[in-house]
């Protein structure tokens, strides 16, 4: 028997395994896996619609902003000098703060959006990680032997899949 020009036996068996666990992957593995892409698009959706819905408040806030300028235009000419500086000082306070409170409502969102981009990531590695691992495990599990070398083998692989960072 040799790799290269494989038995019909060896070629039989090996549709067949890849069938069953291609089919346990379908039945349990890619649901779930499709099932938290989805809820995390929907989260990153929903967060998005925030984020628009906050852009469309700072522009109504601009065009207020103007109209109040306006009129503060047409009125400036009514009062004295001392009222027109009170005045001014409290509408650039306003246009700050309005400014702040924008530039926070969208960095905010804008932080939220990228952790949950990062945590979606981080479950589905997982995910594919464990369902890899345990797959891999019962293919393999028939055909280790227990001998010390193996099992020390074993042990060092499983140190260094634990101790290897998520990308």
């Amino acid at each position: 028997m040799s790799l290269i020009t494989p038995d019909f036996g060896l070629i039989f068996w090996m549709v067949v395994i890849f069938g069953v666990v291609f089919f346990i992957l379908a039945k349990f593995g890619f649901p779930v896996i499709t099932k938290a892409v989805q809820k995390r698009t929907d989260h990153i959706a929903n967060s998005l619609k925030a984020a628009e819905m906050a852009r469309q408040s700072v522009q109504e806030a601009q065009l207020e902003r103007d109209r109040m300028l306006e009129q503060t235009r047409i009125e400036q000419g009514k009062i004295i000098q001392d009222t027109s500086r009170a005045r001014e000082a409290m509408i650039a306070e306003a246009r700050q703060k309005a400014q702040s409170e924008a530039a926070d409502i969208l960095r905010g969102a804008r932080e939220e959006i990228a952790a949950e981009k990062e945590s979606a990531l981080r479950e589905i590695r997982s995910e594919v990680s464990a369902l890899s691992v345990a797959v891999a495990e019962k293919i393999v599990r028939k055909e280790i032997e227990t001998t010390p070398e193996q099992l020390a083998l074993l042990d060092r692989l499983a140190d260094e899949a634990a101790s290897a960072p998520l990308n």
